[in-house]
């Protein structure tokens, strides 16, 4: 069968054979044993429903195997046999484009060179799936080679509900991620229902198509570190920013701090994922002895060299190591996935890989102990650096948070509303009020062709309309527009590039509107393929999440969803082609609640009203919002929106003298 072919089979009429588990692949780890003997019965018949009756006395055996081996039923028998990875548009089956360009993005989600656990249909964060087992992928792909511009695929937690009709202005797919009543959103709510096969978690982009790999988080890291350093009055060069995890978002880690020019140390457990890192030139060096590290340390230091250094180890033993060796610290985070601390997303000190994969599936009371254990050891070091100086911030990864709930010494002295903890979150001292109070956020591209050249093509107009912008831009925003443009100008030799030919560009309102109407008039003029539109949910709009997104709230809010609700909603009116709406994210099952879109432009006369009518209600939404919270740029920002849109009329506030309260 051709690969199109294959496409629109779906699940095959007749048994595949089973295949065997590829050790070679970063597999996900042992979830654990949570379900009741009842629980795994309706499991297995919850798993049942997508074959035909004949097979089930075959499949049930190979699926209770799964179960009870790897804690999910991931159905791995029903894998494709053709290579996963994002295809040219015209490569794929059926009569819609957009619903094309959606199987193009899944199919990038899932490339291995991309995904994090690929056989496990997981892309990033150690959990956050595109799908919870292989006959959802393959429904999924058939339904949309099936459909036309006037039906509407609804996913449900992974599962394809059906397409039902709709309308050529009605988003092709609507996206849910688990999405539970509010009491079920505890982590081992999310254990379970996910091994009964009812629910799953989408990260952020993940179960929203729309991840492009590290690249993803790289611009926005980049913008951390820099002003991290910015904060403290000191320049990359020489400096040192300490930190963790090497997995599909935290990846980006050494690549940003080498185009930010500073040394960076980032340590990680796992070997295979070092290992790849390593081979995708994201990190420059690896060591496994503590010595040799501080030494080169030292060495890169003296030299104010731009390296990037990866610790095969545990990232406590280098906070302490520093310590005893006095080695200065300049900036220090953590992006290991604590969102998922029980699951494979923090690991104890002092033992190895394999010991705790062991004892996290056989012994989760231990090793949640060891965990725990762990958190308070990683922040008491952290706090002896901090005295001397270092300035450590937390990465949205629930770091704070949950070294708090094991006992650490994170708490402030003197807390305030949205100011409990010692240190900040980077969205309160640094993305907020410089980026997303704005404007600013993580808008990206897909260029759907699989050309290089389309992509260079996309670059080059976009920083022609940046560097058109910056000469009439305010002086409040100066800094952010010379940053994006010194991004994409060094785009190409930072080879990003992982899987699609994809970009990112921490852009506003106006910046996105004008680099999309420049894309879709390219298009027109065939002078590129198609291009996808679309962001990270961690911008100015798409997410509310109390610890990362909205931790600059400070008007009481930031424990509400309704800006993530709103954003969706208006995003399937306005044009959006495909749209998303998770529980979950990076910051922890029940800890956020956060949004997407994608957008295919085609050259055509209703991209062109879609883009504009969309693109200005996604990032304004979440302007407004900041706005109410009293957040000064936000003001500033939607007042400038205001002028230039007769149409948008927003409340704002007022503000009250502090001495009268």
């Amino acid at each position: 069968m051709t690969f199109q072919e294959q496409i629109q089979q779906g699940i095959p009429d007749q048994l595949p054979q089973p295949k065997p588990y590829e050790t070679n692949i970063n597999h996900a780890p042992k979830r654990k044993e949570i379900l009741g003997e009842e629980e795994k019965k309706l499991a297995l018949k919850n798993a049942l429903r997508y074959f035909e009756p004949q097979f089930h006395a075959e499949l049930i055996p190979e699926f209770k195997q799964e179960l009870e081996d790897y804690g999910r039923i991931y159905m791995y028998r029903f894998r494709p046999d053709y290579e996963m990875k994002a295809r040219p548009i015209t490569d794929y089956p059926g009569q819609s484009e957009q619903a094309k360009a959606i199987m193009l993005m899944i199919q990038n989600n899932l490339d291995y060179a991309v995904a994090q656990h690929p056989h496990e249909l997981i892309t990033y964060g150690g959990n956050g799936a595109v799908f919870s087992n292989w006959a959802q992928y393959l429904l999924t792909m058939k339904y949309l080679s099936e459909m036309s511009n006037e039906q509407t695929l609804v996913m449900y937690s992974g599962h394809p509900m059906g397409l039902f009709p709709s309308h050529k202005d009605a988003p092709r797919v609507v996206v849910t991620n688990g999405m539970m009543i509010p009491n079920y959103s505890k982590p081992d709510d999310w254990e379970k229902f996910n091994a009964l096969g009812v629910t799953q978690y989408g990260q952020m982009t993940a179960g929203s198509y729309m991840y492009i790999g590290p690249q993803g988080i790289v611009h926005g890291t980049t913008i951390t570190a820099l002003n991290a350093f910015r904060k403290i009055k000191k320049e990359p060069k020489g400096g040192l920013f300490v930190t963790s995890g090497l997995g599909g978002m935290s990846g980006a880690q050494p690549k940003a701090g080498n185009i930010a020019g500073c040394v960076t140390v980032c340590a990680e457990v796992n070997p295979k994922i070092t290992k790849i890192r390593h081979d995708q030139k994201w990190v420059n060096e690896i060591y496994e002895d503590l010595d040799a590290l501080v030494k080169r340390v030292r060495e890169a230091q003296a030299n104010k060299e731009t390296v990037s250094l990866a610790y095969l180890g545990n990232i406590v033993d280098v906070w302490e190591k520093f310590d005893q060796e006095d080695l200065r610290i300049d900036i220090g985070s953590d992006q290991t996935s604590l969102h998922n601390p029980w699951a494979g997303g923090y690991y104890p000190v002092g033992q190895t890989f394999e010991e705790s994969n062991t004892m996290m599936a056989e012994n989760p009371e231990l090793f949640k102990e060891k965990v725990q254990e762990t958190l308070r050891r990683h922040a008491a070091a952290i706090n002896k650096h901090t005295a001397k100086g270092t300035y450590f911030f937390d990465y949205g990864n629930a770091f704070l948070l949950e070294a708090s709930r094991a006992g650490a010494d994170v708490m402030a002295e003197n807390p305030t509303l949205g100011r409990e903890f010692k240190y900040p979150s980077y969205v309160q001292d640094i993305m907020g009020p410089m980026c997303f109070d704005y404007g600013f956020g993580p808008f990206r591209w897909v260029c759907s062709s699989g050309n290089p050249e389309d992509l260079q093509k996309t670059d080059d107009i976009a920083c022609a309309v940046l560097e058109e912008m910056v000469k009439n831009s305010p002086e409040e925003i100066q800094q952010q527009m010379k940053d994006n443009i010194q991004w994409i100008k060094g785009a190409q030799e930072n080879k990003l590039v992982v899987g699609s030919q994809a970009r990112i560009l921490y852009a506003d309102a106006e910046g996105r509107m004008k680099i999309a109407e420049a894309f879709n008039k390219a298009i027109k003029n065939r002078e590129i393929g198609p291009v996808v539109l679309g962001r990270d949910h961690h911008d100015v709009s798409g997410t509310d999440s109390p610890y990362r997104e909205t931790s600059n709230i400070y008007d009481g809010s930031r424990f509400t969803a309704d800006m993530a609700i709103h954003n969706v909603i208006g995003d399937s009116f306005r044009g959006a082609t495909w749209v998303s709406i998770h529980n979950g994210g990076g910051v922890g099952w029940g800890e956020v609640i956060n949004g997407g879109f994608g957008m295919l432009l085609d050259g055509s006369d209703d991209a062109d009203r879609r883009l504009k009518s969309m693109l200005f209600w996604d990032v304004n939404n979440g302007i407004s919002r900041r706005s109410w919270a009293r957040n000064e740029g936000a003001v500033f920002a939607i007042k400038r929106a205001m002028e230039a849109e007769p149409n948008l009329k927003v409340t704002l506030p007022n503000l009250v003298d502090e001495n009268l309260l």
